[in-house]
């Protein structure tokens, strides 16, 4: 038991001596230490105070100080950090079978409020309703064994791309412009690809499947899907074009004999 728990902290020391490069100046790599730290001992709730209480006791007030400034105001970039914990994890998953799936989905956060970048009343998945709640556009590496977050795009509300003053207090940067969470799925893909990411099939729920735009997209890079669609969702039959006006999936689907069905799972 001592020997793995060497090993363990053996990993996590290595790990952390990538991200404290990619996180840049020296000043930042203890307060980073000190946050992962925070975030990988027992406790639910993960924010900085009480994660300095946890971890520092005797000294919660300037703990915390340094962890707070560290997440909120440190100059350090969030998708270079991303990029090193990515390329950490695939160096793994070249030892249990490589990449076999992309997985694109929604992250939601609920959040009580007004003053989180973001927020707002829309679909929040965690609830299953909509809600008040952050949402992020995220792209995972998977296969059966293994899965790694590989992009992150925070979604910013059109409301909230348009409100100036709100962007103001919030430090929104000027570059940052509204995008659909179709347009911010592309940018990323776009963003592995441009990394040299191995290629595998894109797997999407219902809420990207029903985007022609997004799919005709992958395609085009070479790439294959496998998207969940809603039975509303219109679809022109092979060999039927001039012949057959497009029919909803629904309908198609109750006209298919049981001999057309198999199980894929």
């Amino acid at each position: 038991m001592a020997n793995k728990v060497k090993i363990s902290e053996q990993n996590f020391m290595a790990y952390l001596e990538r991200l404290t490069a990619a996180v840049g100046h020296a000043d930042r790599h203890e307060p980073l230490r000190v946050y992962l730290e925070g975030l990988l001992l027992p406790g639910e709730r993960k924010s900085v105070e009480p994660m300095a209480a946890r971890i520092d006791p005797r000294n919660v007030r300037s703990r915390h100080q340094s962890m707070h400034h560290f997440v909120a105001t440190a100059p350090w970039d969030a998708q270079e950090i991303m990029k090193t914990a990515r390329d950490y994890a695939l160096e793994e998953f070249a030892y249990h079978g490589g990449v076999e799936a992309w997985i694109l989905d929604d992250t939601a956060y609920p959040k009580k409020g007004t003053h989180s970048v973001g927020v707002g009343r829309q679909y929040c998945g965690v609830l299953g309703k909509q809600d008040n709640c952050q949402v992020a556009v995220t792209l995972s590496l998977a296969n059966e064994l293994m899965s790694v977050p590989a992009a992150y795009r925070l979604y910013l509300p059109e409301d909230w791309a348009s409100d100036r003053a709100r962007r103001r207090v919030a430090g929104v940067p000027d570059e940052v412009v509204f995008k659909t969470k179709t347009q911010i799925a592309l940018d990323e893909i776009d963003g592995l690809l441009a990394d040299g990411v191995a290629k595998a099939p894109i797997v999407m729920d219902a809420g990207y499947g029903r985007a022609t735009e997004l799919r005709d997209a992958i395609a085009e890079r070479g790439m294959q899907y496998v998207a969940a669609i809603r039975e509303e969702m219109t679809v022109q039959l092979p060999g039927q074009k001039g012949v057959r006006e497009h029919i909803a999936v629904g309908d198609l689907a109750r006209e298919l004999p049981k001999s057309a069905w198999r199980s894929v799972w």
